[in-house]
């Protein structure tokens, strides 16, 4: 603050002012900014939410300042924008998975056991290495010194996938593919066999209840016909994969206690 300002706030204080707001001033009466423009700026927002300023400008015929103040001040509307999702679903999808999210959660209510008894299974590429996270490369500096510098770093081009299975209690198996390799339904049972050897090991106990439950991606790996075939086998008739929207209906079956 200015030297005059300061002694214009000091003469207010010694008269008996306490606040530091400015007080209310009467100005000119908004003639734009009326309930019936914020009315009509709405009824074209829900027509159209991907409407610009621009556009709802030229239709009202009033300034870009008042819809943007109707949007924001009236209205408490704020332009985001759509974020990327794996897929849309339909309103029908919606309501099956709530229903089922609800029939699990009864099920885990009820049967305190019913959560471990879950083998999932998982990929992920891991790369040979990370670049520093602006974080990690932050340090103190003085005033004195120049701002540190860093080269652009993008993520290693030398990855392996790592295939893993895992439940409550943590890792179960895992295992990575070897360089060059396919991940096709003959390397995916040859996983699928010793991971099993893994389980009957570390989680003797859920190998001897035999009412696990194999959880998996729904890709074509998964879903082949040698995949299902093997499953089907008697050595490995425990398990049975399917999308998570399935599970409940599977936790229920009596096959799984075979």
């Amino acid at each position: 603050m200015s030297r005059a300002r300061c002694f214009e706030w000091y003469a207010r204080f010694k008269r008996g002012r306490t606040l530091v707001e400015d007080e209310e001033r009467s100005g000119r009466t908004s003639t734009s900014s009326t309930p019936k423009h914020v009315e009509t700026i709405l009824r074209l927002v829900h027509e159209n939410r991907r409407r610009t300023n621009k556009d709802i400008v030229t239709i009202v015929n009033v300034l870009y300042g008042t819809v943007q103040t109707s949007l924001t001040s009236d209205l408490n509307m704020h332009r985001v924008a759509a974020k990327f999702v794996p897929r849309l679903l339909t309103p029908e999808q919606k309501e099956r998975r709530v229903a089922i999210c609800q029939e699990l959660r009864q099920r885990a209510v009820g049967c305190p056991s019913f959560m471990s008894r879950f083998i999932i299974e998982d990929e992920s590429w891991v790369c040979g290495y990370d670049p520093e996270t602006k974080h990690q490369s932050s340090q103190w500096k003085s005033p004195g010194f120049p701002r540190p510098k860093k080269a652009r770093q993008s993520r290693s081009a030398n990855k392996s996938m790592l295939i893993e299975f895992f439940d409550i209690r943590g890792i179960v198996h895992h295992e990575f593919v070897p360089e060059g390799q396919t991940v096709n339904a003959e390397f995916y049972c040859n996983v699928l066999r010793r991971s099993w050897e893994n389980i009957r090991r570390k989680r003797h106990e859920l190998w001897c209840a035999g009412n696990r439950l194999l959880h998996d991606d729904n890709a074509p790996t998964q879903r082949a016909l040698v995949t299902r075939d093997f499953l089907a086998h008697k050595d490995v008739s425990h398990f049975r994969i399917r999308p998570i929207h399935q599970i409940w209906a599977l936790a229920t079956s009596s096959s799984f206690r075979r």
